[in-house]
């Protein structure tokens, strides 16, 4: 599928989406984000394409947040289409693993976008924030629940009610990000993490993704029960056994995909 403002390539199992907007630092408009959505869909049917690495053009941006421009045609109606906080919704219960290499800049939407992924990774020149308060808006994309549940209450507030802007190396003290690496190096070590997704069972790792999913979400009772019954199927199901066999062989699992 030929799209304007997104790369989409796929190699090794792993399918890297770039948001393709260099000249305003990724910043996504409309199209972008109906293009992001037709990217899901289409990589939710490749069988060779286990995991999705998402980043920005560049070596600026991951993604600036929305384009400005955008937020002045924008009414209350807009709002409660959701259609920028439904695309991040779609990434987070995405079937298969979803990592953010951020690459530069992640404010506003762009942030938004990164806490929607499963993992994250930035490189050193990261700046992370949700400046949107400075507008007149908030953070109405998921940040005000999806950060808090990333870095604790206390620092979302800091964060969203001051906008302050956050380096990567205090967005992996604080929880945001897991690794940092050298902008040269960040793509690499992306695929380096995406290749130990995919050594593990897909269905394991589906069913792991979809409990954790629950866990910030449902009583502890429920999510326990939800945990239960997925390892109940992969007790019985050919993961299991080729994935204990191969520990005892001392060798790699092969798992079905």
């Amino acid at each position: 599928m030929g799209y304007q403002d997104l790369k989409v390539d796929v190699a090794d199992g792993i399918a890297t989406v770039t948001v393709n907007r260099p000249d305003v630092r990724n910043a996504l408009r409309v199209e972008s984000v109906e293009e992001l959505r037709s990217a899901l869909d289409e990589l939710r049917l490749r069988a060779d394409a286990g995991v999705v690495i998402f980043t920005g053009a560049g070596d600026k941006a991951f993604v600036s947040g929305r384009d400005v421009k955008d937020l002045l045609k924008l009414g209350r109606k807009d709002a409660l289409e959701h259609r920028l906080s439904g695309l991040y919704r779609d990434i987070e219960i995405f079937e298969k693993v979803t990592i953010a290499a951020i690459n530069g800049f992640a404010l506003g939407g762009g942030l938004e976008f990164a806490l929607a992924c499963d993992l994250r990774i930035a490189s050193e020149n990261a700046t992370l924030g949700l400046p949107e308060t400075r507008l007149g808006i908030i953070p109405a994309a998921g940040g005000t629940q999806r950060l808090p549940r990333v870095v604790g209450l206390g620092v979302a507030k800091y964060m969203i009610l001051t906008g302050e802007l956050v380096t990567a190396a205090r967005a992996r003290e604080i929880g945001l990000v897991s690794e940092v690496h050298p902008q040269t190096q960040l793509m690499g070590k992306a695929r380096e993490l995406a290749s130990k997704v995919l050594e593990r069972g897909p269905l394991a790792t589906r069913l792991a993704k979809s409990v954790l999913n629950l866990a910030s979400q449902v009583p502890l009772d429920a999510g326990l029960q939800a945990e239960r019954l997925s390892q109940a199927i992969l007790f019985e199901g050919p993961e299991k056994t080729e994935g204990v066999n191969a520990f005892l062989e001392k060798r790699k699992p092969r798992f079905e995909r």
